[in-house]
């Protein structure tokens, strides 16, 4: 290449690299500095804000204005000139938990005017912003199902009664609450207003055992002004729920029956003396009792209030062999107070096995003729004919009635001792032996009572 040649390029570079040097900036500058791996949403026009800030001159870095000073986040709606230009701009597409730095000309921010003696004319800005919460006036109860059981016979509606574990977090991650630091459940009435709407709306439809995250716009939840010193105004919410159990105060005692005999001549019922297996535990599959931790299967007789009402219904109607599952709602349990393990409102799943099952007597008897009795009765009971009946020759008269079928004792009780009791009641004048009169006077007056009880 000749001389010539050389010059006239080095002029053209001369020339174009001139015309490269930096002039007035004609829209805002964004560094996205720090951008979150997830994003779920971003910032549109028409989105409610929340972010923090500091505001600072392009020409020196002094700040200007900072709401970490302030000790509360910024909030405002982007798009619709409510901010200076250049923030509307810069915030459009921003992340929850994004931190961006937006550098903004004068003709995006405040002018050839300024203002308020804070910011100068024709003063180029810039904003450090972390982004706190987006939400839109017309967002809705977000719900995302993280686990569903396969098997859901019912649905949680208004009225019911919930028991549920939570987190409680703001859209950034920051716990602000949790049922697990308590180590206990969280209960409500759903429908009566007694936890925020948006709570109430996330915890409809869902099963036992389900567990479900719940996004809550600020107007569904605490609204601007907030709750306390953790969950500031505005704030979007985000719960982490896990259904423990619910029931509704109209629900009975539900039995299913997991196995039954071919055979099944009599079944409990009231006064029945039984012994029986069980596992009692609560929705989520927590064992709280079992007669596996004892030596011998439970017992108790019907009727008798021995047991909770709900248990005693599922055990009654059962063969012996038969297997069930009583699901048993509080107010047929230990109500909302609970017992022992038992947490208050909690609906308890019982696994019964009927082992061992013994007829029963109605209330106040010690014995009950299956029949007819005797008659008379005075001389079946005097085995030997001496016309008196001593314990051992009463004892021998109902044990025989008893082994013959012929009669029932009270079940579940020492046999000796109430044979005894009912000696006594028949010996009035207590001198160790029953003589036909003093049945007599016994039988008497039991006729007369049953003519009162008539009347």
């Amino acid at each position: 290449m000749d001389p010539l040649s050389w010059f006239v390029l080095l002029l053209s570079l001369h020339v174009f690299s001139g015309s490269c040097s930096p002039g007035p900036l004609t829209d805002v500058v964004v560094d996205r500095y720090y951008v979150p791996r997830l994003c779920p949403r971003e910032v549109q026009t028409e989105d409610f804000i929340r972010y923090h800030f500091n505001g600072t001159f392009h020409a020196d870095g002094k700040k200007f204005d900072s709401s970490h000073d302030r000790g509360k986040a910024f909030i405002s709606q982007v798009g619709l000139g409510r901010l200076i230009a250049g923030m509307d701009r810069g915030l459009h597409g921003m992340c929850v938990n994004e931190r961006r730095r937006i550098t903004v000309p004068p003709h995006l921010a405040y002018g050839s005017v300024g203002t308020g003696g804070v910011i100068p004319p024709d003063a180029m800005l810039v904003y450090d912003v972390l982004l706190l919460d987006i939400w839109n006036a017309e967002d809705k109860v977000q719900i995302r199902t993280l686990h569903r059981p396969t098997t859901c016979s019912r649905a949680a509606a208004a009225s019911d009664f919930v028991r549920y574990h939570y987190n409680g977090t703001l859209l950034t991650g920051l716990t602000f609450d949790s049922s697990h630091w308590r180590n206990s459940t969280y209960d409500t009435y759903l429908g009566q207003g007694d936890v925020i709407k948006g709570v109430d709306q996330g915890l409809l439809g869902t099963c036992v055992g389900e567990r479900r995250v719940v996004i809550i716009p600020p107007f569904l939840a605490y609204g601007e002004s907030g709750h306390g010193d953790l969950i500031p105004g505005s704030a979007v919410l985000v719960f982490d729920i896990h259904v423990i159990d619910f029931h509704n105060p109209k629900d009975p005692v539900q039995i299913i029956v997991t196995h039954k005999p071919q055979q099944c001549n009599e079944t409990s019922q009231a006064h029945d003396w039984i012994q029986y297996r069980y596992n009692c535990s609560l929705m989520d599959e927590t064992l709280l009792y079992s007669s596996d931790q004892y030596d011998s299967p439970s017992v108790t007789t019907l009727g008798a209030n021995q047991v909770i009402t709900g248990l005693e219904k599922g055990l009654s109607g059962m063969c012996v062999g038969e297997r069930r599952e009583a699901l048993v709602p509080p107010h047929w349990g230990h109500g909302e107070d609970g017992a022992g393990a038992v947490p208050g409102g909690a609906v308890l799943l019982f696994q019964l096995e009927l082992v061992e099952l013994q007829k029963g007597v109605p209330e106040g008897y010690l014995f009950l003729w299956l029949g007819d009795d005797p008659d008379p009765l005075f001389p079946a009971m005097d085995l030997n004919g001496d016309r008196e009946v001593p314990l051992e020759e009463f004892s021998e008269f109902i044990r025989i009635q008893v082994r013959e079928g012929r009669g029932r004792l009270r079940p579940g009780v020492n046999t000796t001792a109430v044979i005894k009791d009912m000696f006594d009641n028949q010996d009035r004048n207590k001198d160790g032996k029953i003589v036909e009169d003093e049945l007599k006077l016994t039988v008497d007056e039991e006729s007369q009572q049953v003519e009162k009880d008539e009347l």
